[in-house]
Parts: C-alpha cells; sequence; structure tokens
C-alpha cells in the first residue's frame, strides 16, 4: 500500500529553522520525483522544491530559494525540506508528492506556522 506520511511541522520564530520529512512507503523515493507543496489559507497550493529521483537534480520557487534545501534519504526513504530563515509569508501547510508515469501520490500535509 502506496502511503506518503509528513512530519516535522509546528510553530518556529522568524528566522528561524526547521525541518520537514515525508516517509513513503509501498515504492522507492529515488525512482520518483518527489515534492514539497505549500497551501496557505485562501491561496492556491504551489509548488515549493522538487527532487527528481532519474538524477537527484532539483528546483525550487523563487520564494524560498538559497533558503530551502530538499534531499532524498535512499536509506530511509524519506524526503526532507530544511527550512531555514523562515518568514511569517511561509506559514501554510505543506504537502509530500510523488509522481512517475500515470502515478500521482499526495500526502495528508503539516502545518508550519511561522510566528513570534
Amino acid at each position: 500500500q502506496v502511503q506518503l506520511v509528513e512530519s516535522g511541522g509546528g510553530l518556529v520564530q522568524p528566522g528561524g529553522s526547521l525541518r520537514l520529512s515525508c516517509a513513503a512507503s509501498g515504492f522507492t523515493v529515488s525512482t520518483y520525483t518527489m515534492s514539497w507543496y505549500r497551501q496557505a489559507p485562501g491561496k492556491e497550493r504551489e509548488l515549493v522544491a522538487r527532487i527528481f529521483g532519474t538524477d537527484g537534480s532539483t528546483d525550487y520557487a523563487d520564494s524560498v530559494k538559497e533558503r530551502f534545501i530538499i534531499s532524498a534519504d535512499k536509506a530511509k526513504n524519506t524526503v526532507d525540506l530544511q527550512m531555514n530563515s523562515v518568514k511569517p509569508e511561509d506559514t501554510a501547510v505543506y504537502y509530500c508528492k510523488a509522481v512517475r508515469l500515470w502515478r500521482t501520490y499526495w500526502g495528508q500535509g503539516t502545518q508550519v506556522t511561522v510566528s513570534s
């Protein structure tokens, strides 16, 4: 059974750091394109970062470049999102997504709130 489970969300102060993790089961993350999306209240879901299973390359939304880092851990079968220098506008529910050919899977999301 395929499953994606996000963890690591919570409350963090502006300028702080947080690490999100997406644990996959039922497939191997290194064979999929793995992404982190986020959705703030009243806004559309947007792509934050992704890592391509074919070659491990990554890309990021302009709003998070040089602050967030996406990485895959083959041994743990997880995909992490290291969030640094967070801002109030990073507040959102963060979702993990896996795509390969016609298969698409989503996690249930984890809340990140940036506030002092």
